[in-house]
């Protein structure tokens, strides 16, 4: 059973929010996209003792490029049917 704690979820809302401006969306698009390939909780929450160590640049990149390729992996599968 996973606990998610406060600096958890004040983490994932930090990063959800730069994300979001650096890619010139809404914070609740971001995370409707996240949430959509299971990255709130597989990235933000389970990987939250490596990520939180990190800068808001990194996490921001972290955050990019795991989103970038499970939506490149979405359209990939989505051209196989």
């Amino acid at each position: 059973m996973n606990i998610t704690t406060s600096p958890q979820i004040q983490f994932a809302t930090l990063a959800i929010g730069a994300t979001a401006q650096r890619m010139g969306i809404t914070a609740t698009e971001l995370h409707n996209r996240l949430k959509r390939h299971g990255l709130v909780k597989r990235l933000l929450f389970d990987c939250y003792d490596t990520l939180h160590t990190e800068s808001v640049n990194g996490v921001v990149w972290n955050v990019q490029e795991a989103l970038r390729n499970w939506e490149a992996k979405e359209v990939k599968e989505g051209d196989l049917r």
